[in-house]
């Protein structure tokens, strides 16, 4: 009945979200920024500026006032003034040829939109591309630049999503040796990945949804979905090998794992709705999207699974079964190896510590150099028109124009405002790093007016961050005092960089608030001040390792990446996301470790028991994960790049180096005082298991089990 009801639920909103169709919405206004204020008093005011802009840009080795050339440009430009979504076109012969390059042989048109990139219809950008790009000829190039041309260029997800299912369907293979028991754990991803989409998609009609967010749910979604799908088999296969029914051992997985999964799942949620209060746009609907990806994941682990269970249960139970009599025959013990490792670490901890530790901080430090930004055109591949068009901007004008800035003056109405746009372009062309400045543009109403101010760098370089600074800060409030007029810095670099500067300041809230949630929960969980302080630590170190990785990688350019900023959402989000995923090994470990000391109450025992049966489960889990978010990497998205590589190598370090590492190591340090809570604490927190006797087998074959590997909790 399960299954049938969750097919019901997944096809009946698969059929609504196709019937009323995606409507992806990106918003990244910022209120109380002077980018954000810039864009208001344009729109306000009438001002053309207020509308996003596409560049066509020509070159003619020639020269573009060569015979015939400048007729077929002005053709050209006469066919876009016609086009739907465009408000004005600027020709580069108009203002005595500004827009022609010094050697006369490119130039650019300025065409300007009737909203931001985002809003214009994307056949309609489409149709400028088309109408520009049909007027070539052998000797005249034309290529187009601006968000709006990079929108509609825009490649899809490639098959980064069925790269990753199929890596994830080998491994699960090759640990259970069953396909029908590999596809289990995959089916239930599936299933919550395909209903949680669906959902969203309907809910884009209603709330702001970034149109990113669907590869960045099934990117989490899949990997989420199979690592708790796996964590519930797995102990589910362990309690069948114990002896255990298939409706027992059904319940005693969902009694143990189920709860870690809940709790881990819940703790997921929780860091990413901690990003709703970042108050960054288009950053909350992604945060929204991706933890109902996890509460649906988390939920067909809890409901979708175990009515898989009951209908393959006989099959996967004769394949268990007979797997495990094999096994026993030829002497292998299962676990051996991982309390070998456990062993060998607590033989010689400090080392063992110091050396991981070493390692994590020396990844963790180029973090301090990072710098937050949006991949723009310079980015693109080279042989799209938006990246080309770039290189020709550069060529012919330098690095700057392709980032304009915006500077709005607003004075008396009349001559007020034009006096205060000549003032404010005076004083910028003085200041330093900048390339040149347009006359002031009058807004419909007259009451403010808009230099343009183009940058000596590319809108990526730390010294373009610097001039928009320094224009805000020590350039244009001592012309405002004089003048008493009012000066703001905007366009799309300022705003980008208002987005880096906002993320930067609040990240400290941010992660203050998830960490001290998380650790309160775990130190109810287990009763130990020690372990959650320890969990908080080693969790913020392996994200500090995966955004050093991704900064060498992408910001300093490893492996011939192309260069360029960190973009600005990244940190926030897998920050949101490791934390809560690094949770749920800390407590399936941590778990296992505690509940063999509150039976032995042996510190030793409990940390070589605790690794050698989970070891297999957490490496595998892990495994998994890491190759579904590798394969992101693959996307022609820098940003989806950005983000697979980042959650792959910190999930890497979280189970490999931090789980059997450094845990066992801390655990061996600090022996029985692990486990210590301060008495005032201990009254006042609540108490809360995750770990449940042992099933119907019975506490004696518990410890013979535990002592086999296969008791996972």
């Amino acid at each position: 009945m399960a299954i049938l009801l969750w097919i019901v639920v997944l096809l009946g909103v698969t059929a609504a979200s196709q019937g009323a169709g995606s409507n992806w919405r990106n918003d990244f206004s910022l209120p109380g920024t002077g980018s954000q204020a810039a864009t208001d008093l344009l729109e306000k005011h009438g001002s053309a500026q207020a509308g996003d802009s596409v560049e066509i840009v020509l070159k003619d080795e020639r020269g573009l006032r060569a015979a015939g050339t400048e007729q077929d440009v002005e053709r050209l430009l006469e066919q876009v003034r016609g086009l739907p979504s465009v408000v004005d076109v600027r020709s580069p012969y108009a203002d005595g040829g500004a827009a022609v390059s010094e050697g006369g042989d490119v130039a650019y048109a300025t065409v300007t939109l009737d909203g931001k990139a985002e809003t214009v219809p994307k056949a309609d950008v489409e149709k400028i591309i088309d109408t520009a790009q049909d007027a070539r000829t052998d000797a005249l190039q034309i290529e187009l630049g601006g968000e709006a041309v990079r929108g509609a260029e825009e490649e899809g997800g490639g098959g980064a999503e069925g790269a990753g299912m199929l890596a994830a369907l080998v491994i699960l293979v090759l640990l259970f040796g069953s396909l029908v028991a590999a596809a289990v754990p995959l089916v239930t991803a599936l299933f919550a990945v395909g209903t949680a989409v669906g959902l969203i998609t309907l809910a884009g009609h209603f709330f702001t949804v970034a149109d990113f967010t669907p590869p960045i749910m099934m990117l989490v979604g899949l990997g989420v979905g199979v690592d708790y799908a796996l964590l519930i088999f797995y102990r589910y296969r362990h309690e069948l090998i114990r002896g255990a029914d298939r409706d027992t051992a059904v319940r005693i997985a969902l009694d143990a794992a189920g709860r870690t999964v809940f709790f881990a799942g819940c703790t997921v949620i929780v860091a990413l709705l901690g990003l709703v209060a970042l108050g960054l746009g288009s950053l909350q609907g992604v945060a929204l999207s991706v933890a109902l990806t996890v509460l649906v994941t988390m939920a067909a682990s809890l409901v979708l699974l175990p009515a898989l269970l009951a209908v393959l249960g006989r099959r996967i139970q004769r394949h268990v079964l007979k797997r495990a009599e094999k096994a026993a025959a030829k002497g292998k013990v299962e676990g051996s190896r991982w309390r070998a490792l456990a062993g060998a670490v607590q033989r010689r901890p400090l080392p063992a510590l110091v050396a991981a530790l070493v390692a994590l901080v020396a990844l963790s430090a180029p973090v301090l150099g990072m710098r937050l930004g949006f991949a723009d055109a310079g980015n693109d591949a080279p042989s799209s028109t938006s990246r080309k068009a770039y290189d020709l901007l550069a060529e012919g004008f330098g690095p700057g124009f392709n980032g304009p800035l915006v500077v709005v003056a607003q004075g008396d109405a009349g001559a007020g405002a034009a006096e205060a746009g000549e003032q404010a372009q005076a004083r910028i062309a003085e200041a330093d790093g900048v390339a040149a400045t347009t006359p002031p543009l009058p807004s419909e109403d007259g009451e403010v007016s808009t230099v343009l101010v183009f940058p000596e760098s590319a809108p990526q370089d730390e010294a373009t961050a610097d001039l928009v600074h320094d224009l805000r800060d020590d350039v244009l409030p001592p012309l405002a005092a004089e003048t008493g007029a009012e000066y703001l810095v905007g366009g799309a670099t300022a705003g980008t960089q208002d987005f880096s500067d906002t993320v930067a300041d609040r990240m400290p809230l941010f992660v203050a608030l998830v960490v001290g949630l998380s650790t309160l929960l775990l130190m109810v969980v287990f009763r130990s001040l020690w372990i959650p302080l320890k969990a908080a630590v080693l969790n913020l170190l392996s994200i500090g390792a995966a955004l050093g990785v991704i900064t060498l990688v992408f910001q300093e350019g490893w492996f011939g990446v192309e260069q360029g900023p960190i973009e600005a959402f990244i940190p926030v989000m897998i920050f949101a996301i490791v934390f809560g995923l690094s949770m749920d090994y800390e407590v399936f470990l941590v778990s296992r470790m505690h509940e063999e000391w509150e039976r032995t109450k042996n510190a030793g025992l409990a940390v070589r028991e605790g690794l050698a049966v989970t070891g297999q489960v957490i490496t595998a889990a892990a495994l998994i994960m890491i190759v579904v978010f590798a394969a992101f990497i693959l996307s022609p998205s820098r940003m989806l790049q950005q983000f697979g590589l980042g959650l792959a190598v910190a999930i890497l370090l979280d189970a490999l180096v931090i789980r059997c590492l450094i845990v066992p190591a801390v655990m061996q340090l600090l022996g029985r005082h692990a486990w210590w809570l301060p008495g005032p604490l201990a009254r006042k927190l609540p108490r809360v298991a995750l770990e449940r006797p042992e099933g119907p087998v019975g506490h004696e074959e518990g410890e013979r089990s535990g002592q086999r590997g296969v008791g996972v909790s």
